[in-house]
């Protein structure tokens, strides 16, 4: 897996969680979904954005597992390898 390609994934998942609500300097990949206040609905879109731009498809217990900003780029990297 290419670092351009792993960049890309976090300007992505970057950018959907600000569009969600929190500001972008609070979204870090070490900040927690809970503490960016993203709630299941917001997961349910972020796994469509992500499946439209990689063709990733992400199924609801996979995002179960995602606690940080940090697992969810890690989830979609690992699923483009």
């Amino acid at each position: 897996m290419s670092t351009d390609t792993a960049t890309e994934v976090q300007e992505v998942v970057f950018e959907a969680l600000a569009s969600f609500g929190p500001d972008k300097d609070q979204i870090t990949r070490t900040a927690t979904l809970e503490e960016l206040d993203i709630d299941s609905l917001d997961l349910a879109e972020l796994s469509q954005i992500v499946e439209e731009r990689f063709g990733v498809e992400l199924k609801g217990s996979d995002v179960a597992e995602v606690k940080t900003v940090g697992d969810a780029i890690a989830l979609v990297v690992g699923r483009l390898a």
